[in-house]
């Protein structure tokens, strides 16, 4: 039937959604996995409150024994596995959700808090993309953007929100009028993105030009190469999530706000598995390709180091 990986929360038994909380009771077997983090409280104060037997799911039954979570969901079954913070925040919880599809188990997402959003408590701020207006065309997304492409990371952009803005030629004839709100889409930031790509090596070309400095800097990212990912309405029925190029995402239809965009650095094998299901189909992003390319870099990792063991093992017994 549908295995439930459900979001705690960063607290106790009491940060569980409503929505958690129904499909908990709903599931005829609860586990907690108890692996990749840890809640301050004890499971018996869980069980008190879910009013459900829960089973402790340690390192070794997640790694070695995960079968027997999700295959109690064929048929008509309903489990729910319990993860403290949000399901997704994890490499072990996004393995297993593999393994549950590719036995035709449905799974089904339930969010919750987590320490990616809760950080931003400490001050510290995430890349957001504003509005491009005729006079004004900011790009100081571009460099965070560009500091972390050539660190191999990704990046999360936050999309601009517009609400309650002042029409100002309306305030001009002394009447106090608001604009209608407007939320960006994947496919404005997209666009934006490409623009400002341009915009800042048209910049780069006209220092070069007037310097004597000849030093490359590549760009941030190739709009017909780069794999940017769209997400919509996250958490929501309705949520899309769609990958493929900056070009690609132009054209694509997201439907309702909100979106937000991810400008993905360096991709692991298991992370480009997950993506292929929202791959733009006929897209100039071969995922499988770049899979293959990561796949024999690894194992040409493993033989350096196989040759490398060889050799101290030689050195320290001649």
């Amino acid at each position: 039937m549908v295995l439930y990986i459900i979001g705690l929360g960063l607290g106790d038994e009491k940060d569980i959604t409503l929505r958690g909380l129904e499909a908990i009771q709903s599931s005829d077997q609860v586990f907690l996995e108890a692996y990749t983090s840890v809640l301050r409280v004890d499971k018996s104060r869980l069980e008190a409150l879910y009013k459900k037997d829960i089973t402790i799911a340690d390192r070794n039954f997640v790694e070695c024994e995960a079968e027997q979570i999700y295959r109690p969901a064929q048929g008509d079954g309903a489990v729910s596995l319990l993860v403290v913070g949000d399901p997704v925040c994890a490499t072990t919880h996004t393995d297993l959700i593999l393994r549950a599809r590719e036995e035709g188990i449905r799974v089904e997402l339930i969010h919750n808090a987590s320490i990616m959003g809760a950080a931003g408590c400490c001050g510290l701020q995430t890349v957001s993309i504003p509005y491009f207006s005729e006079n004004w065309r900011p790009t100081s997304f571009y460099s965070k953007i560009h500091y972390n492409r050539m660190g191999g990371m990704h990046t999360l952009c936050l999309l601009d929100i517009k609400v309650k803005e002042p029409d100002f030629e309306a305030m001009a004839k002394g009447r106090t009028v608001f604009l209608p709100p407007r939320y960006m889409s994947v496919n404005v930031a997209a666009e934006q993105l490409i623009e400002a790509v341009e915009m800042e090596e048209a910049k780069k070309a006209k220092k070069k030009k007037n310097s004597s400095n000849s030093m490359s800097i590549m760009p941030a990212y190739d709009a017909q190469s780069t794999l940017c990912v769209g997400l919509a309405r996250l958490g929501q029925p309705d949520q899309i999530i769609i990958a493929g190029t900056l070009e690609e995402l132009t054209t694509q239809d997201f439907g309702e706000p909100l979106h937000s965009f991810i400008v993905c650095g360096d991709t692991h094998e298991l992370e480009l598995e997950v993506l292929k299901e929202y791959l733009v189909p006929g897209s100039k992003y071969k995922i499988d390709e770049h899979a293959t390319a990561l796949t024999e870099e690894d194992q040409s990792d493993d033989d350096d180091d196989d040759e490398n063991s060889a050799e101290d093992v030689a050195a320290a017994t001649s």
